[in-house]
């Protein structure tokens, strides 16, 4: 039953984009795609307004320009300004700061341009009338079958209809699928998850399908359908990465936070990578210093290895499998390296915070795809005397909530 039908006042919107709302009460809900500032009307159920109406709008709301936005979940800001969503999203990582004591200016902010994601997991069904491919929609198991999508690449959209004959021809009746889709110029490479047995004939249907289609592989849980070997250029090197492997969203976004990194990192000769998967950092630190990677898939460093190794003028890549969460880099193993290059998955890296507080390496550039562990992590840095000096938000998820940061560390 519903719990209030009143007016709400939106304060501020909180970490994944939704209304902080209040009534006349003081009770609090949340409202999705509103801003801050907006009345809206509605009923609230379970801590939500139910389907809210603006009521009074926002100087910063804009018309969205997906048809598909109002029950799509792929996006949850396109409603708001471009400037209102960065300064939003710069926000969310100075509060973060904030709240664990540490101020630090934004540098620079990077946006990438609309149908940039060249990465992205779609889900697909079958249905009566063929097969959905697309995303859920909001708080839903229900896929939103895309006719355009303003965030992928031109390549992928297009491949929508072929994508769709591939969940016909593969998935059971009652099963989804992941689709796990990167561009790449050799052509698209998907990593599909779900679908049944593979056996000859459907090995063949889909081998045509890619032929058809100019798809460069088919990974289908596990096993592969190779057309052409995808590639993907990180500096100077091609990189083959393993079926649904890490990648930056964009290349716009890669090169931002590559900049960023050699920005930080200046002349030094000896660099660490810590998570370094495939070689996004490494590779192109490589063109001016000997580097050693550390990640805890073996799969990513025989990619990097393989890039490094047929790519000529390179300095030296060391490889190390390694679970920097279980088993993270001492202060003894820190000290040869003059620079550390970091990137974490979104929990963070508190253990290898630890140890490389107590080290005494002079600069660090940490990655970072969330504020509050990064926020975490960096008060570690802090306490142990290392200064965050300079910071740069990059936002390769347009229209999300999601937000990465680069921050530079020195020893004070």
């Amino acid at each position: 039953m519903s719990e209030a039908a009143a007016s709400w006042q939106v304060e501020r919107l909180g970490r994944r984009g939704d209304g902080v709302a209040f009534n006349a009460a003081g009770e609090r809900a949340l409202a999705a795609l509103t801003l801050p500032g907006e009345i809206v009307t509605g009923e609230a159920e379970d801590g939500k307004v139910i389907a809210p109406k603006i009521a009074t709008p926002s100087p910063e709301r804009v018309k969205p320009a997906c048809g598909h936005y109002r029950l799509c979940g792929g996006c949850s800001l396109m409603h708001a300004s471009d400037a209102f969503v960065a300064e939003w999203k710069a926000d969310l990582v100075r509060s973060a700061l904030r709240a664990q004591g540490l101020e630090v200016a934004v540098s620079d902010q990077h946006l990438s341009p609309e149908r940039s994601r060249r990465r992205a997991v779609l889900s697909g069904r079958r249905s009566k009338k063929g097969a959905l491919v697309g995303f859920h929609a909001r708080a839903s198991d229900v896929i939103v079958d895309l006719a355009d999508c303003r965030v992928l690449r031109p390549a992928i959209t297009a491949a929508l209809p072929l994508l769709r004959e591939m969940v016909t021809l593969g998935a059971s009746r009652q099963g989804e699928l992941s689709i796990a889709v990167i561009e790449t110029p050799t052509g698209l490479d998907l990593a599909v998850k779900g679908g049944k047995p593979l056996e000859p004939a459907l090995f063949g249907a889909l081998a045509a399908l890619a032929e058809r289609g100019k798809l460069a592989r088919i990974d289908w849980d596990g096993q592969p359908i190779t057309r052409h070997a995808p590639v993907l250029t990180m500096g100077r090197a091609k990189v083959t990465p393993p079926p649904g492997s890490f990648l930056q969203a964009t290349a716009e976004g890669e090169a931002a936070l590559v900049a960023a990194v050699r920005a930080i990192i200046g002349g030094a000769e000896q660099v660490a990578d810590l998570f370094a998967g495939c070689g996004t950092f490494s590779l192109s630190l490589a063109e001016t210093a000997q580097v050693e990677a550390f990640e805890g898939l073996g799969d990513p460093l025989k990619a990097l290895d393989s890039a490094w190794r047929n790519t000529a003028g390179l300095k030296r890549i060391a490889t190390h499998v390694r679970d920097l969460a279980k088993r993270p880099l001492q202060p003894d193993e820190l000290e040869k390296f003059h620079a550390i290059v970091i990137d974490p998955p979104r929990a963070g890296a508190e253990a290898q915070a630890r140890e490389i507080a107590a080290s005494k390496v002079p600069v660090i550039a940490w990655v970072s795809c969330d504020p509050v562990t990064f926020a975490r992590d960096a008060r570690i840095l802090a306490d142990a005397g290392y200064m965050l000096s300079r910071l740069s938000v990059v936002d390769q998820f347009r229209w999300s909530p999601h937000v990465e940061t680069v921050a530079e560390f020195r020893r004070s």
